[in-house]
């Protein structure tokens, strides 16, 4: 079996959130976006230009969030490759939020613990009612070097956008 990753194309994403309310809702049973495991963020320049970036874990080759955790409580799922967290083990100590490159890894605002995507079981959730296609889950082998492109050209792009906002 391959690795599958949860792919995120930026330029279709029309900022409606629906990933946010679905992810609550099956993680939470309720509708509450601030315990999503996936965020949307809008991204404005100016009031002129705007670009909705949906956050999620990208399930790293090399977690930093697992290597900085101090309780071991972060490991890598051997079948699916995604990262889980133990909320028994979890003190809520923020490090592994902070060490995070793309932030993809959150405190629960009610429990108190770490929390991010675990790829629904191999099954995520989000990419089923993405509308817009902005959201996919893929075979890691199977994403070509045009995509890749892509999406260096779009990260460029949005540090730079980062970087005229200071």
């Amino acid at each position: 079996m391959s690795v599958k990753v949860l792919n995120v194309d930026i330029e279709k994403c029309t900022g409606c959130r629906t990933c946010e309310t679905v992810c609550s809702l099956i993680n939470t049973d309720r509708v509450q976006p601030s315990r999503s495991r996936i965020k949307v963020i809008r991204y404005e320049k100016r009031g002129e230009y705007h670009n909705y970036i949906p956050m999620v874990c990208q399930q790293c080759s090399t977690p930093l969030c697992m290597d900085v955790c101090p309780t071991n409580a972060i490991s890598r799922d051997p079948v699916l490759g995604a990262m889980l967290v133990d909320e028994q083990a979890c003190v809520g100590c923020r490090i592994c939020n902070m060490a995070c490159p793309v932030g993809g890894i959150s405190i629960d605002p009610v429990s108190n613990v770490a929390f991010k995507c675990e790829l629904c079981g191999g099954d995520p959730e989000c990419v089923k009612y993405c509308d817009s296609g902005a959201l996919s889950y893929v075979s890691l082998d199977r994403l070509d070097s045009s995509i890749k492109r892509n999406k260096s050209e779009n990260i460029s792009e949005l540090f730079k956008l980062m970087q005229s906002l200071k």
